[in-house]
């Protein structure tokens, strides 16, 4: 079994108090976009938000698990222990929510390199890596959410039995590496798609 955790509990502030899951793109929303793709990859997606509150804004989500953080305040690191304590699968992929163009070859190549490590983490040098666009073992990532002192993700991956997959291998499947495309903020949207829109007209309202 596979499974796939999406971490949407940031407060927004870099996208202007918008929350960028409602963003469009190519006439979907972000969160339909990566739960739609996900569909073709894993078993099963949960979807951790930072409250209840603001899990009832994916009720439309059918066949998706939307669940609060436990430890709150702690950034992705609350949100993959969530997540993590929530998933069947052995392995998972992890995703941020502002990421609308991940592809399903990617994440299967992922779940293949993953086998038999704790981690398979895309790698563009020995710098820069993409935790939040990673498969991860399950049981490894609770032994180390379990008990930390950094919050930091590149310590946890640093403390994993990890495979770095360079971008070179990931470009054979995604030329463009649109995979990566992490929208901040409205001008990073507008970059890739200057006709996107800013929001779905019936999407709650932010607040």
């Amino acid at each position: 079994m596979r499974s796939a955790i999406v971490l949407v509990g940031g407060a927004a502030r870099r996208a202007g108090g918008r929350e960028k899951y409602f963003f469009t793109f190519r006439g979907k929303t972000f969160i339909d976009r990566l739960i739609d793709t996900l569909r073709e990859v894993v078993d099963e997606t949960v979807v951790v938000a930072r409250d209840p509150g603001q899990c009832e804004r994916f009720v439309h989500l059918n066949d998706v698990r939307c669940i609060p953080d436990i430890r709150r305040d702690l950034g992705p690191i609350g949100g993959l222990h969530a997540g993590a304590l929530a998933v069947h699968g052995e392995y998972v992929f992890v995703a941020a929510c502002d990421m609308p163009c991940i592809h399903p070859g990617v994440v299967r190549l992922l779940f293949d390199a993953a086998a038999g490590y704790d981690a398979a983490i895309p790698s563009w040098n020995a710098d820069m890596l993409e935790p939040l666009h990673a498969v991860y073992r399950t049981s490894a990532l609770l032994g180390y959410l379990e008990e930390h002192e950094s919050l930091s993700l590149r310590a946890m991956v640093r403390s994993l039995d990890t495979r770095y997959v360079r971008v070179e291998k990931i470009r054979e499947i995604d030329p463009d590496l649109m995979t990566f495309t992490n929208i901040n903020n409205l001008e990073d949207l507008e970059s890739i798609d200057p006709s996107a829109g800013r929001g779905r007209d019936d999407a709650p309202a932010p607040y």
